[in-house]
């Protein structure tokens, strides 16, 4: 029997290593050393055995009699003023197939790449079917899945494109999209499967995570394409009643903002490092609309006394708030979110009787803090921003967050208004745009100033500067195992302790 988790990598990005042994396992005899690239349906198919040849075939089949369903007319559906006369027929594409071998032969010319989504998303309900239910031998296995479709529906929750070719979802102006809903997954893979799904074939690229906790998502594409996955996931029976067009943050963007697609079942859809089951987002602090916290922190900014009675504190890592932040506010020097806990843990007397004022990017990093900075520390009061910055830059663009937004995209960074907070590294002139450091395995983020970069400072610290040209010449990339050991690293206190 296949494993869940194993089918789950058909639809994930991986390296070629990591794509050969999952494919000989799954398909044992698919060549993918072959020169031309694999095709979605080269991808499924590939040369199967005869079992896994009649799952294909099947999941195919019932893909494309799906997709050639929802383009369909009735009379029922159309009326009598239809210019059809009232016959049943299919539109796509803004034409009109009056037979069944007209729409065919279309869908089979235009939308396979649609048809290959769908026959993925099937695949893995077939996995779900042999993982959950036993039948009798005798049962075929159209009348086992059959059985089991009312519990498998991500066909029955994928937009239809028919009214829209390959230019119009991939062409034209580009944004991103940034959400998270908080709520009970009782099937995280299957959400996964329908995540993905729905992404390829809204050729969107980006990163959603999905956890029994939620959902998290950030992806990219054309705004024809946006609007359809909004409109997707407010329609799904999960989301529809949790979710409004309000909760999608969205910025200029587009396909190219991301290098691929990645979507993935994790413990957090947000890495704290915590288990949900003993922080939960449920004991949240108190959501302030971008209004209420405007007024919160002008009260707060206006207060003599603010050190002593108020924390305006940023949830976000330091390379975030360097480039933007509230004015007056205390941002932890931590690199990653999940050292926010030990951050807690080891200032708990600077909490203590405090008011605290948190925000973040798009207001899902303070569910979790705030719900772990309640369990621990008796602070007096906790709120959050409501969508974080992004919304708070919305409705106040020349507001009390100055500087610009930090974003985990390749734009790094998106403007609102003008101010230049950091400086560059080498020369210390202003200076808010990241690159990476110049020793690849790094992966650090620098600023550094065009001239600067001009004259090879490029690298996150003087380690790495060193080191660059000599892993640049005699190091096999293969061989680079430095990354994240550097001096800007060790030296960096992973739990700053704040002053009292």
């Amino acid at each position: 029997m296949h494993s869940h988790n194993g089918l789950l990598h058909l639809l994930e990005p991986m390296n070629r290593e990591e794509e050969a042994v999952d494919s000989s396992l799954r398909f044992p005899d698919l060549d993918l050393d072959a020169p031309e690239s694999l095709a979605p349906a080269t991808i499924l198919k590939g040369e199967l055995d005869s079992t896994v040849k009649k799952k294909y075939a099947f999941a195919k089949k019932k893909a494309f009699a799906l997709f050639v369903k929802v383009l369909e007319k009735t009379p029922e559906l159309i009326g009598c003023q239809s210019s059809t006369g009232g016959r049943v027929h299919w539109e796509c594409c803004k034409m009109v197939f009056n037979n069944l071998t007209s729409i065919h032969k279309h869908v089979a010319g235009q939308h396979m790449f649609e048809i290959m989504c769908q026959t993925a998303a099937i695949l893995e309900q077939f996995v779900l079917a042999e993982e959950h239910i036993t039948v009798d031998p005798a049962i075929s296995y159209e009348e086992k899945i059959g059985n089991t479709s009312s519990d498998c529906k991500v066909p029955d929750f994928l937009p239809n494109t028919a009214d829209f070719c390959f230019d119009d979802l991939t062409s034209g102006p580009g944004e991103v999209l940034l959400y998270y809903c908080y709520c009970e997954v009782k099937d995280p893979s299957l959400i996964c499967v329908w995540q993905r799904t729905i992404c390829q074939q809204l050729h969107l690229t980006g990163k959603v995570r999905i956890a029994s906790e939620g959902i998290n998502g950030t992806v990219g594409g054309s705004k024809v394409a946006t609007a359809i996955y909004i409109e997707a996931m407010l329609s799904h029976p999960l989301f529809k009643d949790r979710m409004t067009k309000e909760d999608f943050k969205s910025s200029n963007g587009g396909v190219c903002c991301f290098p691929d697609l990645r979507v993935g079942v994790f413990q957090e859809i947000v890495p704290m490092g915590i288990d949900p089951e003993k922080v939960a987002y449920k004991e949240k602090g108190v959501h302030l609309s971008p209004e209420e916290f405007h007024r919160e922190v002008e009260a707060y900014l206006s207060r003599s006394d603010q050190a002593e009675n108020t924390i305006l504190l940023d949830c976000r890592n330091f390379y975030e708030s360097r480039i933007g932040r509230f004015q007056n506010c205390l941002a932890p020097d931590i690199r990653k979110f999940s050292y926010f806990p030990n951050y807690v843990d080891q200032n708990l007397d600077f909490f203590k009787n405090k008011k605290v004022l948190m925000y973040c990017t798009g207001g899902i990093r303070c569910e979790r803090a705030s719900a772990y900075l309640r369990s621990k520390a008796e602070c007096q009061e906790v709120y959050q921003l409501k969508g974080g910055i992004h919304k708070y830059l919305e409705q106040f663009p020349d507001g009390y967050y100055r500087g610009k937004l930090f974003v985990f995209d390749g734009r790094y960074a998106i403007c609102s208004n003008g101010d230049i907070i950091s400086e560059c590294r080498y020369c210390r002139r202003p200076w808010d745009q990241y690159t990476l450091c110049s020793t690849s395995p790094c992966h650090q983020l620098v600023l550094a100033c065009s001239s600067c970069q001009d004259r090879g400072f490029t690298a996150c610290c003087q380690v790495c500067q060193e080191k660059t040209p000599l892993l640049t010449s005699t190091c096999n990339p293969s061989e680079q195992v430095f990354k994240e050991q550097c001096e800007c690293t060790n030296l960096r206190a992973q739990v700053p302790i704040e002053p009292l």
